[in-house]
């Protein structure tokens, strides 16, 4: 319990700042990033206080995929947009093209981790997560497409609502997919037979069985 309970909120943390920091090496957002900072534009709300209500609305997205919200839901909704702002506040803007690059990689490569980090953890995934695994479960798609048709359909919406997209933004579509299956596996925890989580697909590496039902 207490590995997951460290597991859940650190990678919680960690999934705030990697949104925070993709903001600061001005590259281009992830898609959902792309949606809030466009929303944000528009009502004068802070992104990550605009994370916060977007994430609790895409919960009723949850009904008809009979998904069930547990702890790591609800602090998902809360902890990503009050570490977001956080990060914001007290990393400095930069210019230098030299640091952007290394900061956004570092930035999506760390956010693949902290996905692994509280889905893992097995507090229920986040309402984007959620999303991704049940329609997962409901269509048996790859976990890749599933995510990334969500992704692609998020930045078209938030481009139009004024947010900022670029070469950034490619590559997290491009590699989330791929990072958040591997760490999935990566801090996958065992059970008291030896078994790992059942959201980790048990000795299969095919993307489609990269997380089942539980």
């Amino acid at each position: 319990m207490a590995r997951r309970l460290f597991q859940l909120y650190t990678g919680l943390s960690l999934y705030g700042v990697s949104m925070g920091l993709m903001v600061r090496a001005g590259l281009g957002l992830e898609p959902w990033s792309v949606l809030n900072q466009g929303i944000s534009r528009h009502t004068g709300l802070t992104i990550g206080t605009v994370t916060i209500v977007s994430g609790a609305l895409i919960l009723l997205l949850w009904i008809p995929l009979r998904q069930r919200p547990g702890l790591g839901t609800v602090s998902n909704v809360v902890i990503l947009g009050l570490v977001m702002d956080a990060t914001l506040a007290v990393t400095p803007e930069l210019t230098s093209l030299g640091a952007r690059i290394p900061l956004l990689a570092f930035a999506v490569v760390l956010n693949g981790a902290a996905t692994g980090l509280y889905i893992s953890a097995r507090f229920g995934p986040g309402p984007r997560d959620g999303l991704m695994t049940g329609l997962h479960q409901r269509t048996g798609r790859p976990v890749r497409l599933v995510r990334t048709c969500i992704e692609v359909t998020v930045l078209a919406v938030g481009y139009l609502l004024g947010g900022s997209l670029g070469a950034g933004t490619v590559v997290y579509a491009l590699a989330i997919g791929p990072l958040a299956q591997f760490f999935l596996r990566r801090f996958a925890i065992k059970d008291l037979t030896g078994e790992p989580s059942p959201v980790v697909a048990r000795g299969g590496t095919s993307p489609e069985r990269a997380i089942l039902p539980e």
